[in-house]
């Protein structure tokens, strides 16, 4: 059986977990929803199935009702790799470790490495380790910008866009660019979107950022550099707004093929 857990944000002017529960109907496919409030983790009502995770609240008490939903299913995306992707440090040391392009990173909770960063590059981005949606995210040449540590920060990529490609199963299936007069270009923060064609360099880099991952569907966030491309961060739970690629269609195949691979 292939059971839905229902994004909590989804709103009727924009509903991803229903196009993708349209597109399960067209290929007559049985599913059925699994709200995460009624799950006691302690006595998981289901084993063997296949569980796709459109979305959960950042409360901590859905991500642990998942964790013990993984026990007994095969839950996608995993929890393992939506904790991986709701943490900038761990995504970025698996970028490193596997050698993935990302721009230089720093963590730290001392001022003097901040500074000695400051030195190399002049001006640096920090980041909330924990965030969505581009909050909080800030251009800054002076500690005195910050508050308290720990301190996540890149170096900065001078840029006009930045481009979301979306991967499942580890194959690029789609990507836009998008533009703002912001330093972030997110479409919440009023970024533009705007469909492209997957180049062969997006592809390599963006197919093997969610390998270094290890999740099974991913938004891959990049910047265009003088040597091709580089990986600001993995998303795992992606929305696909102005996207060309029939992404609802191709998550609901997938999810039929995850869901047939149990019974063999």
């Amino acid at each position: 059986m292939i059971r839905i857990i229902p994004k909590p944000t989804d709103t009727p002017e924009d509903n991803s977990t229903q196009m993708v529960l349209d597109a399960l109907d067209t290929l007559n496919a049985q599913y059925e929803l699994l709200h995460l409030n009624e799950i006691n983790p302690f006595r998981v009502p289901c084993k063997g199935d296949l569980i796709w995770v459109c979305g959960i609240r950042q409360n901590g008490v859905e991500f642990e009702q998942i964790k013990a939903l993984s026990l007994t299913n095969r839950l996608v995306n995993t929890p393992d790799a939506i904790a991986t992707c709701a943490s900038k440090v761990m995504t970025s040391a698996l970028l490193c470790h596997h050698g993935v392009p990302t721009p230089e990173t720093l963590f730290t909770a001392s001022h003097e490495a901040v500074e000695e960063f400051l030195i190399k590059h002049g001006k640096a981005v920090y980041k909330p380790v924990y965030g969505f949606d581009g909050d909080g995210i800030f251009l800054f040449s002076d500690i005195s910008d910050l508050a308290e540590p720990p301190y996540y920060i890149q170096e900065y990529v001078r840029n006009d866009r930045d481009f979301r490609v979306f991967v499942i199963g580890y194959n690029a299936v789609g990507a836009i660019y998008r533009q703002s007069p912001h330093l972030t270009h997110n479409i919440h923060k009023g970024g533009v979107g705007t469909p492209v064609e997957i180049d062969p360099a997006m592809r390599e880099i963006t197919e093997a950022a969610a390998k270094a991952v290890g999740i099974d569907y991913c938004g891959v966030d990049l910047l265009r550099t003088d040597d091709g491309y580089t990986v600001l961060e993995v998303n795992g739970t992606p929305n696909w707004h102005c996207m060309a690629a029939p992404i609802p269609r191709l998550m609901a195949e997938y999810l039929v093929r995850e869901e047939e691979s149990l019974k063999k």
